[in-house]
């Protein structure tokens, strides 16, 4: 399976330059922990929820645009990395997100997976499809001679 056939396709930006406050209320409005942070149409980073504070830190959101609270160093896969690669490069690297790019002339945002998208993945079972029948296995216990009687 590839991350193309897990990732979301409608991917969240928000420009480098955007107040940190207008990024919370943005992922609180959507229900989603990640931005991809573009300048122009170039990919410069990404915004998690942790990166801007808990609710009652307002006043530190309004004193700060995105790209001060920002993860500069992004990590991006493409649509054909196997999603086992995803997976351990996010969990190697401690990440809940990596942004998805077609590689060209240009590197083209066209996805995000996450880590609620694999473990989505892995609750329906798709990976790893159990088989539809349960094999009891046979083992040999030790045999009792029916006549004899056991002392209680």
């Amino acid at each position: 399976m590839r991350v193309q056939d897990v990732m979301t396709r409608r991917v969240e930006t928000i420009d480098d330059q955007a107040s940190a406050e207008l990024a919370y209320d943005s992922m609180k409005v959507k229900g989603i922990r990640h931005l991809v942070v573009k300048h122009g149409s170039e990919l410069v980073g990404v915004l998690s929820q942790r990166d801007l504070g808990v609710a009652a830190q307002s006043d530190f959101r309004e004193k700060h645009v995105v790209s001060e609270l920002m993860h500069a160093h992004v990590v991006t896969v493409g649509p054909d990395t196997p999603v086992r690669q995803a997976a351990n490069l996010m969990r190697g690297r401690s990440i809940g997100c990596l942004p998805v790019v077609e590689e060209g002339q240009r590197k083209r945002l066209v996805g995000i997976v996450t880590v609620s998208d694999l473990l989505e993945l892995l609750g329906r079972g798709i990976d790893r499809p159990a088989p539809g029948k349960r094999v009891n296995l046979n083992t040999r216990g030790p045999r009792v001679d029916p006549k004899v009687k056991r002392m209680r």
